[in-house]
């Protein structure tokens, strides 16, 4: 749906809130909180802990994996059971969690819990991350998408800010004051989003309809359905294959990016690169969104996908300063992009469940990637960034394939009332794509 569509609807709809910003503010607070912080925090603290709290490359991988593991288990409760999304108590309830495994990382040096109190961070991270993202669908619906795109940059602010804060500390302080701070920060973004209003229940966001509309509606979805599934089976294919190629991809190089600056550049630039990484995703959302304005969404993706590709080769193959503060730029502009716009694309192919299969895909890409990577860390961090690069290459292969025929312009059989049905495969950036 376009966004001159949606700004037909009043802004004061039920569920829209009375300050769209303020709402944008809580989500994004939220994001940075479960996914800037409490998930990525990890990647500049791990150089403090190789050094001092002997922590192995491979353990290392190990605890990203379980963060990983942790994040899957966590999107299919919000799959499984899609009334967590609506909970405001269990968002509350997943904020104090994730800010205790951050403050409780230090007082230990068994591995075997390090590992546990990730694996819990990364469930409560997912569990946010739903609620927050399901909020915003639903609350927003009927303004432009730029707004839930700014909110999706609460990730980078997150990234940004628990960059900095470690990069500040590092020469006055360890490994665990580092993680003691980044417990802080989750709670400071914890309660500047406590008060998020969750997505509202079905029945009260549309009027009830008449047995015989509901049922010529029923209908209607299941043709639709039964139609797509096939017709558009071969494009969902590629994009999956693309997405979950791009989870392997990008998550190698979103754990070990600064390990593998400062292996080579010892000193504050792995730290500094990282902050950049968090500064340049932060629009990104909102930029892809608009972009998607004026070129399709499989261009799109074909071109931040070479782009990040770019990016994450460029420490491993040139290195110094200039090529990781570059790597960094290229890297923090296309990963939370190449997300909404392959969200997007699904939701446009409406393909059955296809955001649920796209994260799951993608989320086993995450398992993966450190899995895959491990045994090449002991020779140093350049051979992971560099079959990072190369697997987020045949992502774009794949997403040039997804291009042959694409169908741009979707025709959708619909009721005879102009009924505006809600997608819940629908992202935010889909909105502001043209078809």
């Amino acid at each position: 749906m376009s966004v001159r569509a949606l700004r037909a609807s009043p802004a004061g709809s039920a569920g829209a809130p009375h300050s769209p910003w303020r709402h944008v503010a809580q989500a994004a607070a939220a994001l940075a909180a479960g996914m800037g912080v409490g998930r990525f925090v990890y990647t500049p603290i791990l150089p403090l802990m190789h050094a001092g709290a002997g922590l192995s490359a491979g353990a290392g991988a190990n605890l990203a994996t379980a963060n990983y593991i942790g994040y899957l288990l966590g999107a299919l409760v919000g799959i499984l059971a899609p009334a967590v999304v609506r909970s405001r108590a269990l968002l509350r309830v997943s904020l104090v969690v994730l800010t205790g495994t951050l403050a409780a990382m230090p007082a230990t040096h068994d591995t075997a819990v390090w590992f546990a109190l990730r694996l819990l961070a990364g469930v409560a991270s997912a569990l946010i991350f739903v609620i927050a993202v399901s909020s915003l669908l639903s609350h927003l619906r009927a303004y432009p998408a730029h707004l839930p795109g700014w909110a999706f940059g609460g990730v980078g602010a997150g990234i940004a800010l628990s960059g900095l804060l470690v990069l500040v500390l590092r020469p006055v302080a360890d490994w665990r004051a580092a993680w003691w701070a980044s417990a802080a920060l989750a709670a400071v973004l914890a309660v500047a989003s406590w008060n998020l209003r969750p997505e509202v229940p079905p029945t009260t966001t549309q009027a009830p309809q008449a047995p015989q509309a509901a049922q010529a509606t029923a209908v209607t979805a299941a043709t639709v359905d039964d139609s797509r599934g096939p017709r558009t089976h071969r494009w969902f294919t590629a994009l999956f294959a693309s997405y979950t190629l791009e989870g392997i991809g990008y998550i190698i190089a979103g754990t070990f990016l600064v390990a593998a600056i400062e292996q080579s550049s010892p000193g504050p630039l792995g730290g500094g690169a990282w902050v950049l990484v968090g500064l340049a995703a932060v629009p990104s959302s909102a930029l892809w969104a608009r972009l998607g304005r004026r070129w399709s969404r499989p261009d799109l993706l074909l071109a931040a996908l070479v782009v990040q590709a770019v990016g994450i080769a460029l420490p491993a193959l040139i290195g110094g300063a200039p090529a990781a503060l570059v790597s960094a730029v290229l890297f923090g502009a296309t990963f939370i992009g190449v997300s909404t716009l392959a969200l997007a694309t699904g939701a446009h192919l409406e393909f059955p469940r296809s955001v649920a299969l796209l994260t799951a895909g993608y989320s086993v890409g995450q398992i993966l990637g450190p899995l895959a990577v491990a045994p090449l860390l002991h020779h140093g961090y350049q051979q992971a960034l560099v079959l990072a690069a190369s697997v987020v290459l045949v992502a774009a292969a794949a997403a040039a394939v997804l291009r042959i025929g694409f169908p741009h312009h979707m025709v959708v059989v619909r009721a005879t009332a102009p009924v505006r049905q809600p997608a819940p495969t629908e992202s935010a950036a889909d909105a502001g794509s043209h078809r």
